[in-house]
């Protein structure tokens, strides 16, 4: 395992994102102006919100933590699953163990939509996340309206200064934060602003590339009262187990299982591989 190094290591000089990721931060901007007229309603109703189960705690445990992900399509694959059921699918997924639900809400490339948000909130007991390209406060107003427990923020999607003041809205209407990052500086900003939950993506969202090496880099460098979430290229138990081996206290995992004919086989197949939370920093 790589050695530990001390944080925060040189400020990050941010810059809009290209390629993918890029266009997809477009289309998201243009989808929050549009909702930026009912951004009061949708506050409302979420501070009016009752409370939801803890992402945070849900990925705590002896095994690694499966949120098994509801994915119609993607930029990197096409066409994965166009024609699933969110709720049926969720159902199954937690019946098999996992232990929360990501939902992708993102329409244009993913298939998704707030409607699967509200139906798989209300169809399961485990934690939902908003996973979706956030860039402005009414679509973290949406998610914890709708019932998410939490929502993802992307670290090279936003500016050092933007993701921060999201990550304090969302703590303010009792929505956790998941932030997803690629590099030790953009870990070292997350912890900056107090996120308890970081995912780290072998996937850079500008190109589509996988590098699977990320994690490995990475996850070793989580304090062990953060909570680590491996994302992307996994499909096994053996490389949940990788993961596992560098320290990650929970996986993501969208594409097998929601392309998997037998997603509830799949997800349980995964569930089982123990935490090595000694590789990771106190």
């Amino acid at each position: 395992m790589p050695e530990t190094q001390a944080f925060p290591p040189p400020a990050i000089v941010w810059t809009p994102p290209s390629g993918t990721l890029g266009e997809l931060v477009a289309l998201s901007y243009s989808r929050a102006k549009a909702d930026h007229s009912e951004r009061a309603d949708w506050r409302r109703r979420a501070e009016r919100r009752g409370p939801s189960p803890s992402l945070r705690d849900a990925l705590r445990g002896k095994s690694v933590a499966v949120i098994a992900e509801v994915k119609r399509s993607s930029p990197s694959k096409g066409a994965i699953n166009v024609n699933l059921d969110a709720a049926g699918r969720a159902r199954i997924y937690e019946a098999a163990g996992a232990s929360a639900i990501s939902v992708l809400t993102e329409s244009s490339r993913f298939g998704g939509n707030l409607s699967d948000l509200t139906c798989v909130a209300e169809a399961v007991g485990v934690p939902v996340l908003r996973k979706d390209f956030i860039v402005a406060d009414v679509q973290l107003f949406q998610a914890r309206a709708l019932g998410a427990s939490a929502a993802l923020l992307i670290a090279r999607a936003l500016a050092p200064e933007q993701l921060a003041d999201l990550h304090d809205t969302a703590a303010a209407i009792g929505l956790e934060i998941l932030v997803e990052v690629r590099t030790e500086c953009e870990l070292a900003l997350a912890l900056e602003i107090g996120a308890r939950i970081v995912g780290i993506n072998n996937r850079n969202l500008e190109s589509l590339e996988i590098d699977p090496s990320t994690v490995d880099r990475v996850v070793p460098r989580v304090p062990q009262q953060v909570v680590a979430v491996a994302e992307s290229g996994m499909t096994s138990a053996g490389d949940v187990a990788r993961a596992a081996a560098a320290g990650a206290d929970a996986v993501l995992i969208g594409s097998a299982i929601s392309a998997s004919p037998d997603p509830g086989l799949a997800v349980d197949a995964l569930t089982r591989v123990p935490v090595e939370r000694h590789a990771r920093p106190d």
